[in-house]
């Protein structure tokens, strides 16, 4: 006992005791009032209006609360401290809204709890992250496409397994880059409609008697449908699982595309040169072009892929319930992975928007490559009606011959030709020199590749089209969603300005 006596002296003897505060409510204090006031604002207006127009609250009454709800001092509010006289922001807002308003102030608290109150606030910070990152994104996307559109006709090789595979061009990778970025933003926009449903009416988890209207709270708060079950909308924590989870895959897959730029900006590859503004020298060699900006890229994508695994890891074997292993804990590592990726989306916007691509160096190494190969066997297939399998295996000792002998792509013969196939079917082929030219040509091998989503100009052109298109209308509609929650709040101040003042 005198060891329980002596910690509770130390710590207090009533709530909230001194370690708990420094280590649990003084963080969720501080971040409660950056980042949650608004939204906590918010709900109070929303659901004062459906209160008095569901005559639960009468206008004179409602004006009491409107009228404290304005006066509130917000400057106040964000530069105070958490020393333990309230429970927690809510419970300090309350506190002033009814200083300001009177008794009446705590009836802005029928049906609803904490509970539903908190996953709505919750979920309107997190829909704005999410905005965020779609927007930041879209923008990226934007810059891919112009880039792409610039490098149409920039010939560069293809890897496979890290080796070299088939010519493509500049613009067939990018768009390839754009493909999977713009599924990241689709994955994202799911998650952003996951989010923007309302939980509020469900109150602790049961609803409440009161005769609420919950789809009307919901209509004022820009949210796009319910929560329906009263207890999966203070229990269910999906849709922070499922933001987290698109973040973290959006960040992997710019983390794999980062990966290629870093080795193709060194000067053994020599592929592409980061602008100035992106690059540091070194404090010693003066040679150095250091390229920081995508080096900042890549760890900050693993920091944000980090936070993400954090949410999901806090979430992961959690009762299914009101917990707050779902609350005040997880939501900064939430947001943090969102303000990295809308971040990093900005930085890769303008790093990758200024590269310079050395087009010279890239169509010589593929001149120089064995990566046309493929379409000689094509051709012998074609042309001379020879099985693939067949055309295959002369191709793949005509490129051992070469190599054997220190022969360059440009150097073959249909001499060389003839000794392949004389080598797997016992006879020559007797073939021209341009037949051997045409299909060793890496121009001719891109035009020829004009189906659907492969690298010719022609077929690179649709895609960029296309993808402009949706890309537009992706940006309309992401534009339409911020106008429709940013006009939430003044249509509510429109709808209490009719109500009655009090004295």
């Amino acid at each position: 006992m005198d060891r329980i006596q002596k910690i509770l002296k130390e710590e207090g003897f009533t709530f909230p005791g001194r370690t708990y505060s420094h280590v649990v409510l003084e963080p969720a204090y501080h971040n409660a009032k950056m980042e949650l006031l608004g939204p906590m604002l918010e709900v109070h207006y929303a659901h004062l209006v459906m209160l008095v127009e569901q005559n639960i609250l009468t206008q004179e009454d409602g004006a009491a609360i409107r009228d404290a709800l304005n006066q509130l001092d917000l400057k106040k509010i964000r530069n105070s401290c958490y020393d333990g006289q309230f429970e927690d922001l809510f419970f300090f807002v309350e506190s002033e809204i009814i200083r300001l308003a009177g008794e009446i102030g705590g009836s802005l608290h029928l049906a609803r709890s904490r509970n539903d109150m908190g996953v709505a606030i919750y979920r309107m910070t997190l829909r704005q992250y999410l905005l965020q990152t779609i927007q930041s994104a879209e923008h990226f996307l934007q810059t891919l496409l112009e880039v792409a559109e610039d490098h149409l006709d920039t010939l560069m090789l293809g890897y496979t397994h890290t080796q070299q595979a088939q010519p493509m061009t500049f613009a067939h990778y990018l768009l390839a880059v754009f493909d999977v970025i713009e599924r990241d933003v689709t994955r994202l926009c799911h998650a952003f409609q996951t989010c923007n449903r309302s939980p509020l009416g469900a109150a602790a988890l049961t609803t409440t008697g009161f005769p609420i209207n919950r789809h009307r709270v919901k209509e004022l708060l820009g949210f796009n449908g319910l929560v329906e079950n009263s207890y999966d909308a203070i229990a269910g924590a999906d849709y922070l699982s499922e933001a987290a989870s698109a973040v973290k895959v959006a960040l992997i897959n710019l983390g794999r595309v980062v990966q290629d730029l870093l080795l193709w900006s060194t000067q053994e590859f020599s592929a592409i040169r980061v602008a100035d503004p992106y690059v540091q020298t070194s404090s010693i060699m003066p040679q150095k072009r250091n390229p920081v900006s995508l080096e900042h890229i890549r760890s900050l994508s693993s920091s944000g892929v980090g936070a993400a695994e954090t949410v999901l890891q806090m979430i992961h074997n959690t009762p299914f319930g009101d917990i707050n292993d779902t609350e005040d804990d997880l939501q900064p590592f939430l947001w943090k992975c969102h303000k990295t990726a809308k971040e990093v989306y900005s930085l890769s916007t303008v790093v990758i928007g200024t590269l310079q691509v050395n087009k010279e160096i890239l169509y010589q190494r593929t001149k120089q490559s064995f990566a046309t190969i493929t379409e000689l066997a094509d051709e012998l297939t074609r042309e001379v009606n020879i099985p693939f399998r067949t055309s295959h295996a002369i191709a793949s000792k005509l490129v051992r011959i070469c190599i054997e002998r220190n022969i360059q792509p440009s150097q073959i013969t249909s001499q060389h030709l003839d000794e392949a196939a004389i080598h797997i079917i016992g006879k020559p082929l007797q073939l021209s020199k341009q037949f051997v030219e045409k299909s060793m040509d890496p121009i001719l091998f891109i035009q020829k590749r004009s189906q659907p989503g492969g690298p010719a100009h022609s077929e690179g052109r649709r895609m960029i089209n296309a993808r402009k298109q949706h890309l537009k209308d992706r940006i309309i509609e992401t534009k339409r969603i911020q106008h429709s929650l940013a006009s939430c709040s003044q249509t509510m101040q429109e709808l209490t300005q009719k109500w009655m003042k009090t004295e």
